[in-house]
């Protein structure tokens, strides 16, 4: 992958507003059913966040898997700041600090599935939670991109503004974290 991080590291001296930076961290778990399963991960995702999740309803009804619309199937929780910041460095210790090139969508944005929640550090087996997998998803965004989605005067962002695959992977390799695959 032949992309010249030296040229965006100059920019991004230059100026402060164009280096990427971590927007949220979105944490998903999807049981695929309601009761006793979807609570269970409610409370696994509680513990590991500190946050408290909300539920997804399922968009359809999907008569093989036993699934009804508006039936709640997952959770969720949004993490910002800090807290996203130390949950992302505990859950890309779980997957070695690699992370495939193919996972990176075209605005930078990046996701990552952890098999199993007790292979985070720090978490341990609960026989009564059982085992819970994990999709983790980055939002990586520049300083300023708030514009767009504050309530007060809200406005549109020139493209130039928008993340670039190129400039994310440079981001990341910046962090540390290291890019596999083709």
């Amino acid at each position: 992958m032949s992309v010249d991080c030296d040229l965006y590291r100059r920019r991004w001296e230059q100026n402060p507003l164009t280096k990427p930076r971590i927007g949220k961290v979105t944490v998903n778990i999807s049981v695929g059913r309601s009761g006793e399963p979807l609570e269970n991960a409610m409370k696994i995702l509680e513990q590991i966040t500190g946050q408290k999740p909300t539920v997804r309803r399922a968009k359809r009804t999907i008569k093989d898997f036993g699934i009804r619309r508006g039936e709640p199937i997952a959770c969720l929780v949004t993490l910002r700041g800090e807290k996203a910041l130390s949950f992302l460095e505990k859950a890309l210790t779980t997957v070695g600090n690699k992370i495939k090139v193919s996972s990176l969508d075209e605005y930078g944005n990046f996701s990552f599935g952890i098999r199993e929640h007790i292979e985070l550090p720090g978490v341990k087996y609960d026989p009564h939670l059982g085992i819970v997998g994990m999709d983790v998803c980055v939002t990586l965004e520049k300083p300023g991109y708030r514009v767009k989605y504050r309530k007060r005067a809200a406005s549109k962002v020139g493209g130039w503004q928008r993340l670039t695959r190129d400039e994310a992977i440079c981001f990341l390799r910046e962090m540390g974290i290291e890019l596999v695959g083709g």
